[in-house]
């Protein structure tokens, strides 16, 4: 993609974006994500009602009357984005991709970040990581995460969610708020992801498409793997195939969902067929009610 229209994909996300963030999800992000602790602010003059615990002995006996501290939220909280970019993120039955609506939610997700003043990083992986972009602030950052996104090419088309977690994991020794886009079809993380978890404040934005779930009845189809490159004659007017193949799809998602269940994790499910907005607001107002 040549420069001059790189630069103005970027420029048309943001804006498309940039509203959904200043409309929806700035409060909701500041709220829900809460930052690292408390810090001290100020002193001023007790009150009536004010905590006798919060009474700034030194400065009250300086003054001969008291005053106490005064906290604040230390706010700076650090946001990873670790997409997925294997070889399923090109498939699409809809009208985009699973990688069009990863980029956009990624999107979204940065200029929140932004917004609050937090820092943002971004982590893309296949079976490998292919792209690792340092958590920063700024508007100029969020930019260029964008800008990665949308420019980027993946060498591998395998996934490896594994290899992408522990990879966070050794990048990112504090605490912070990841985002795991991804539709989650692999195996073997398990482990990973119970100590991601632990370490961090993890989500799972879980990238689904309605095709992948129910085989249309149309007769002989040729299926193509888009990780492995196998290729496969099937029958889709056979009532048994079309069932076999809803019920290993049916039960690869109820395998991730309770993973997520037995780990304590939140997972945001997006259904290509579905507006994505409708499943991050739900998200983030029962996260709200937690606190």
């Amino acid at each position: 993609m040549e420069t001059k229209e790189l630069l103005k994909k970027v420029r048309q996300l943001e804006i498309r974006t940039r509203g959904l963030v200043n409309q929806v999800f700035s409060g909701e992000y500041h709220s829900v994500f809460k930052g690292r602790g408390m810090e001290f602010s100020e002193v001023r003059e007790y009150q009536y009602g004010d905590d006798m615990r919060m009474i700034d002995w030194n400065v009250t006996a300086r003054f001969n009357h008291p005053f106490i501290k005064i906290f604040e939220e230390e706010r700076e909280l650090t946001v990873m984005l670790v997409v997925d970019m294997s070889g399923s993120q090109f498939f699409g039955s809809q009208s985009a991709l699973k990688r069009d609506i990863a980029l956009e939610l990624s999107a979204i997700l940065a200029f929140s970040a932004m917004k609050n003043n937090d820092k943002v990083g971004l982590i893309l992986f296949t079976d490998r990581i292919e792209k690792f972009v340092p958590p920063r602030k700024g508007r100029g950052h969020a930019l260029r995460i964008v800008r990665e996104l949308l420019s980027f090419e993946p060498t591998r088309p395998a996934t490896s969610i594994k290899a992408a977690l522990e990879y966070l994991n050794h990048v990112q020794k504090k605490r912070g708020i990841i985002f795991v886009i991804s539709d989650f079809m692999d195996s073997g993380y398990e482990a990973a992801l119970r100590i991601a978890g632990k370490r961090h404040d993890l989500i799972g934005v879980v990238l689904q498409d309605p095709r992948e779930n129910e085989l249309p009845s149309v007769g002989l189809m040729h299926l193509r793997d888009a990780e492995s490159g196998a290729t496969r004659l099937i029958d889709t007017s056979d009532a048994r195939v079309r069932s076999l193949y809803r019920r290993l799809n049916h039960e690869m998602q109820e395998t991730r969902k309770s993973l997520f269940i037995k780990s304590r994790l939140d997972d945001i499910e997006v259904h290509l067929d579905q507006p994505y907005l409708k499943p991050l607001i739900d998200f983030f107002r029962l996260r709200e009610k937690r606190w």
